[in-house]
């Protein structure tokens, strides 16, 4: 027997009064649904300016209006679920009360409530968070694929543990194992020979735990998912079982790193959310694109100069970040590749993720920085054949292969350069703030680490 719903309804002035009620009834007829309130959302086509009495009158229980009848009263929404303690939100609206991003807007602040948010054709459910971590810990997740997330999981991972707080990282890929997988990127030497090894023993050897232990050094637990929703949540994954063994593990701290949109299923102490400027700005202002920026602590805006963004489309991101959480600092950022052994002298055939529009910059900021030759860049390495065609057409002028650790790097861009002599060095993405005038971005990370362990202590 199902267990009694406590339901919050949407209804709207679109709709005859009776028409409505009949709903209303039909639902409360239900064994398992106790429609606890009404909110009135707006629409006045078949409302008489008198209905407010007759409408609470009708109905027989509490009728919630907003302030302004041409506004949504989201607000009002939120306070009525926390009020009743309501279990799930029925939208009995329609258009032209409501649109698409109007609903998703709802949704986005029903699902933050940890409760769902239904209507005749859908059903949006809160996030998955099992309460597994028994230490402190913090998040990173991001609003889409490609915006560095691992890069920025690296840079905190390695900036936590130079700070001695002993963390250690669980990740979950589409590439990830079928049982978590501990790599000790402490004590291991991971070589590009030693990629090849496992790589040829079937391991994802590109796969982001094993990004994370090269790039970081430290402990990390690799987890696989498949699939990912709308707000995040994923159909299938391994993390939880990652999370506990994170817990036994002799670290003191753990970061979930998430996987393209696709958010960790373990309820953490703090998040550190990512946004790719290079997105589209619909992607971040609408659908869940609040929704993921309402749980951020910190925000890092990555990809933020030419051709990938614009000042003004940076500028009218951060003042959105601001409208929806004025809570959560923001900083924003461009990454700069940073080779992990000396390239200086050397003729350079670099692999890269990042898109053709900036590779005139990488390549003057490693001609520069590392006093070495790019002889050939090549951005393919999520494509097996454009990567395997561009290493073929500059093979013979490099010395050095120096490549990210993504996608096809060590099946194809590690393997095909050890066989053609080559060196292989692997370069890791340092995510830098644009100016002066925002917070230090290391500082502001490990304050986030300092307030998850403080909200970890008072749990």
């Amino acid at each position: 027997m199902k267990s009694m719903e406590k339901m919050v309804c949407l209804v709207d002035g679109e709709h005859y009064l009776p028409v409505t009620k009949s709903a209303i009834d039909s639902l409360n007829n239900l064994n398992h649904i106790d429609v606890v309130a009404i909110v009135f959302i707006g629409g006045t086509e078949k409302l008489r300016t008198d209905d407010e009495d007759s409408y609470t009158k009708m109905m027989g229980m509490p009728v919630h209006f907003g302030v302004d009848e041409n506004e949504i009263p989201y607000d009002l929404i939120v306070e009525m679920v926390k009020d009743y303690d309501a279990d799930v939100v029925m939208d009995l609206s329609d258009e032209p009360v409501l649109d698409y991003s109007k609903r998703f807007k709802i949704a986005s602040k029903v699902i933050a409530c940890g409760i769902e948010y239904r209507g005749p054709d859908f059903t949006f459910k809160p996030l998955t968070q099992h309460e597994t971590a028994r230490k402190p810990s913090l998040k990173i997740l991001g609003t889409g694929k490609r915006i560095g997330k691992t890069a920025v999981s690296a840079f905190t991972s390695r900036l936590i543990d130079e700070n001695e707080y002993d963390p250690c990282v669980v990740a979950m890929g589409r590439g990830g194992p079928e049982e978590p997988e501990l790599v000790r990127g402490d004590k291991l030497k991971i070589s590009p020979e030693f990629l090849m090894e496992q790589s040829d023993k079937g391991v994802h050897a590109a796969s982001d735990h094993w990004e994370g232990a090269l790039m970081s050094r430290i402990l990390t637990i690799g987890c696989r998912r498949c699939g990912g929703g709308m707000s995040g949540d994923v159909f299938q994954t391994n993390m939880k079982k990652g999370a506990e063994i994170a817990n036994d593990v002799e670290s003191k701290f753990i970061i979930f790193e998430g996987s393209g949109a696709a958010i960790p299923p373990i309820k953490t102490n703090k998040n550190i959310v990512l946004i790719g400027a290079n997105q589209p700005l619909l992607n971040i202002t609408n659908f869940f694109g609040p929704f993921r920026i309402g749980l951020a602590d910190l925000v890092i805006i990555t990809m933020c100069e030419e051709p990938m963004s614009s000042p003004d489309k940076i500028k009218a991101i951060e003042e959105f970040i601001s409208e929806i959480n004025p809570k959560a600092k923001v900083i924003s950022t461009v990454f700069r590749p940073k080779p992990l052994d000396d390239i200086s002298g050397k003729n350079v055939l670099f692999a890269t993720t990042a898109p053709d529009e900036i590779k005139d910059v990488l390549v003057n900021h490693l001609e520069e920085e590392y006093k070495c030759r790019v002889v050939g860049t090549t951005s393919h390495l999520s494509n097996r054949p454009l990567l395997q065609k561009d290493i073929k057409k500059y093979i013979d002028k490099a010395d050095v292969m120096l490549t990210e650790l993504k996608a096809a790097a060590v099946d194809v861009a590690t393997k095909d350069s050890l066989e053609a002599g080559l060196e292989v060095v692997y370069c890791d993405n340092i995510p830098i703030a644009i100016d002066g005038n925002y917070p230090d971005l290391s500082d502001s990370i490990i304050e986030v680490v300092d307030e998850a362990i403080e909200d970890f202590n008072n749990s």
